[in-house]
């Protein structure tokens, strides 16, 4: 076999071994937190983040949506993933049915893999049981913000109102909230210097609350006007150009 015969070989051999190591995902690149987005199929819009933290120790932490949840994991073959030893926190809470669900999903998966800012978690070949968007740490983002002014107006809860008017923002770029009456989502998108667009068509239910003295217009309004935002501790500020603030929150912890 002549030298340039060689050569060639050693080039095509070198070439298949890199196309085989990129089409690998890194394991790098799952390093971080993961917020679930969907979930059998369906968005998961929950007032708290669920959210899971894979560390290069091999180990997993995360909030399953009432509770904390811990354990290992480990990779094999590129490509595959497996999770042990969780095990969650035990608070009450009167609604449990996703995060037994998600534990259950996470006891099962076999396969991962990464789009861009996204995980999916699978078995076998099958398709996705639940999508992960990278999570943000954007201070405004994956805060549960409860309304406390309208402009330089206090608000407080009607005695039959079910819950105060809040907003949250996700990792994937979208908005879900509750405005008094009726819950709405959408989609936002943050800018150099704290800017912050908020589309046009907000989705929201058609319930009529004709016996609870709250103004959705009012509050759904604000999202129509803020085009950027201050953050001073835990309250939240969204401003309209130069005319100053339109509404103020303040962030609610859950864990």
């Amino acid at each position: 076999m002549n030298r340039l015969m060689i050569v060639m070989l050693a080039l095509i051999f070198a070439s298949c071994g890199a196309t085989k190591k990129t089409d690998q995902p890194a394991k790098s690149t799952l390093y971080t937190k993961w917020e679930l987005i969907l979930f059998d199929e369906q968005p998961v819009r929950g007032e708290k983040p669920i959210f899971i933290e894979l560390g290069d120790d091999n180990r997993i932490g995360g909030f399953v949506g009432c509770n904390q949840i811990g354990g290992t994991y480990t990779i094999a073959n590129g490509d595959g993933i497996r999770f042990e030893k969780l095990i969650t926190t035990r608070m009450a809470c009167p609604e449990l049915t996703l995060e037994n669900e998600v534990v259950k999903m996470l006891n099962t998966v076999d396969k991962f893999s990464i789009d861009g800012e996204k995980l999916m978690l699978s078995i076998g070949s099958g398709k996705p049981l639940a999508i992960f968007h990278r999570m943000k740490d954007d201070e405004i983002v994956n805060k549960y913000w409860k309304l406390k002014r309208l402009g330089d107006r206090g608000i407080e809860m009607a005695k039959n109102q079910e819950r105060e008017q809040y907003f949250t923002l996700r990792s994937d770029n979208t908005i879900s909230g509750f405005a008094g009456c009726n819950h709405f989502n959408g989609s936002y998108e943050l800018k150099e210097g704290n800017r912050i667009i908020f589309n046009d068509n907000m989705a929201v239910t058609m319930m009529a609350c004709p016996d609870v003295e709250v103004n959705e217009r009012a509050f759904l309004k604000v999202f129509k006007q803020a085009d950027n935002y201050t953050i001073d501790g835990d309250i939240l500020y969204l401003n309209e150009g130069e005319k100053g603030t339109i509404a103020t929150f303040e962030a609610v912890h859950f864990y």
